[in-house]
């Protein structure tokens, strides 16, 4: 399976410029199976959602249901949403051609405030596409193991984590995503967004590992640019069967 990871420099509250900017990045980089996007990509990490939250029929979403359809593909990525319930949330989209399905981010960055008005979601989520089975995260999610553990978050071949991560803790970054990765024995595909908020610098370092840790890709750090690799979940399934740590695993 194709993949390509968008590391974008998102602008601050402007969906439509967002949208633009993906828009361009994938008619440049056609021919993926799946793309991944960072954290809240469409308006930036808000943890003050009162003006910059969509409905769940945004034009960033719409524009992600839109590509799938138009280019036969899956996309992944967060966005800041005002559910129909009048709650927020941190909403991780995992989008196909033929269905849409979302994980509601579980762990709040309570450090930066994002649980005084967002709320969490309380559910695992394992999208399906092209066969193969992927694990949503979304950024904070990546410093809690129990949650991302396979068979109890459920099975999957790989994880996505849709992340605004920033550069002051990018150390965390590079050791946690191999981790997850090791630990559950599967394929992490990290999205991680570059340039600057009002309250960070975003290094990015976007990656793919194997289940051992192993990088087959990253981006160049402080660049916007689309990272394009091929995973290969037949040989994942090799590895697995032996090399049976799942089996051992703690419960």
């Amino acid at each position: 399976m194709n993949i390509t990871i968008f590391q974008t420099d998102t602008v601050w509250g402007q969906p439509d410029e967002n949208v633009k900017n993906v828009q361009r990045l994938l008619s440049e980089n056609a021919g993926s199976d799946l793309y991944v996007l960072p954290e809240m990509w469409a308006t930036g990490f808000a943890t003050e959602p009162h003006e910059l939250a969509e409905n769940d029929d945004s034009i960033a979403l719409r524009w992600m249901q839109q590509t799938a359809v138009a280019h036969r593909c899956a996309l992944s990525g967060s966005l800041l949403i005002h559910a129909a319930d009048g709650t927020y949330r941190n909403r991780h989209y995992f989008v196909t051609p033929e269905t849409t399905v979302f994980y509601d981010k579980h762990h709040l960055f309570t450090y930066g405030h994002e649980d005084v008005y967002i709320t969490p979601g309380t559910a695992h989520v394992v999208a399906t596409w092209q066969g193969r089975r992927f694990l949503l995260l979304t950024c904070y999610d990546l410093r809690f193991p129990l949650w991302s553990r396979y068979g109890r978050a459920g099975e999957y071949d790989a994880i996505i984590v849709s992340a605004n991560w920033p550069e002051s803790r990018q150390q965390a970054w590079r050791v946690l995503t191999r981790a997850r990765a090791i630990e559950n024995q599967c394929y992490l595909i990290g999205a991680n967004r570059v340039g600057d908020d009002q309250f960070c610098h975003y290094r990015g370092e976007s990656l793919v590992c194997d289940s051992k840790g192993d990088t087959l890709a990253e981006a160049v750090p402080n660049r916007q640019q689309a990272l394009t690799t091929t995973l290969d979940f037949e040989k994942l399934d090799v590895v697995r069967t032996r090399f049976k740590v799942l089996e051992d695993r703690d419960f």
